[in-house]
């Protein structure tokens, strides 16, 4: 199963990144585990300057923006 991070504080850009993404996994019918992380140190620890970020098994897939459900899918999916 995947496991996925959406990285912010809780702004309104990171609560849609995570309805996209969330959006995202009902379109390809694939379950994850999607996880919220706000504590800063641990969000800089990805290395991400700006936040929205969205990290699928460990990896940055996006970083300071909110694309689409169809995007997202094109980035779970690849």
């Amino acid at each position: 199963m995947m496991d996925i991070k959406v990285l912010g504080p809780g702004c309104a850009n990171c609560v849609k990144l995570e309805e996209q993404t969330r959006k995202a996994l009902d379109d390809l019918g694939t379950e994850a585990t999607i996880e919220k992380v706000t504590d800063m140190a641990e969000i800089m620890s990805y290395g991400i300057m700006s936040t929205p970020g969205l990290v699928v098994d460990g990896e940055v897939v996006v970083s300071g923006k909110v694309p689409s459900a169809k995007a997202i899918g094109k980035l779970l999916s690849a």
